[in-house]
């Protein structure tokens, strides 16, 4: 069903921008991939856009280098499922659609009374649409969310900044990837 999708939506995900988008999306995950396990206890979230990805934790800039540079040749010699992580955002926005609408399916035609007596029903429907959503987002991201070929995808530089938080006087490892597909 996924793929059917891809393959009809094929016109828009292929728009270099939504492409370029899809690949940084891609490398995002291999570099995490890649660095999880060469770092203990590693904690860390990125986001892509069109022009690169951004990684936010504390991470020795050389091992982000190292680990992008790993990831992007990875991908280039085939390994497409890089490009798939389990903690991606994709995962939690398709488990969170779909237990919503089946919680909103249970409840349909509930009274206000009602609404206890239904509690066995959305429960079940919640679980069942919680468990179908692991797969299914996993799928969303090999296909729609992701592109595991990088084509020419090519990694131009990375930066490390700081962020000051407004509280206390912690601070947000940022590492800029910027990329460039020629």
């Amino acid at each position: 069903m996924i793929e059917q999708a891809a393959h009809i939506a094929q016109p828009l995900l292929t728009l270099p921008l939504i492409r370029a988008t899809r690949r940084n999306h891609a490398l995002e995950h291999a570099t995490i991939t890649v660095l999880s396990t060469r770092l203990r206890n590693l904690r860390i979230a990125g986001r892509s856009d069109h022009n690169g990805f951004i990684l936010i934790g504390d991470v020795p800039s050389e091992s982000i280098e190292q680990a992008a540079e790993d990831a992007l040749n990875r991908l280039r010699n085939g390994e497409r499922k890089l490009a798939i992580h389990p903690n991606c955002g994709t995962n939690l926005v398709t488990t969170a659609f779909m237990t919503s609408i089946a919680a909103m399916v249970g409840l349909t035609g509930a009274g206000k009374r009602d609404y206890a007596g239904r509690l066995p029903l959305v429960m079940a429907l919640v679980m069942a649409a919680g468990f179908v959503s692991q797969p299914l987002s996993l799928k969303l991201q090999e296909h729609i969310t992701t592109d595991g070929n990088p084509g020419n995808l090519e990694i131009v530089d990375i930066t490390r900044s700081e962020l000051r938080l407004p509280f206390g006087d912690r601070a947000l490892i940022l590492h800029r990837v910027n990329t460039y597909t020629p």
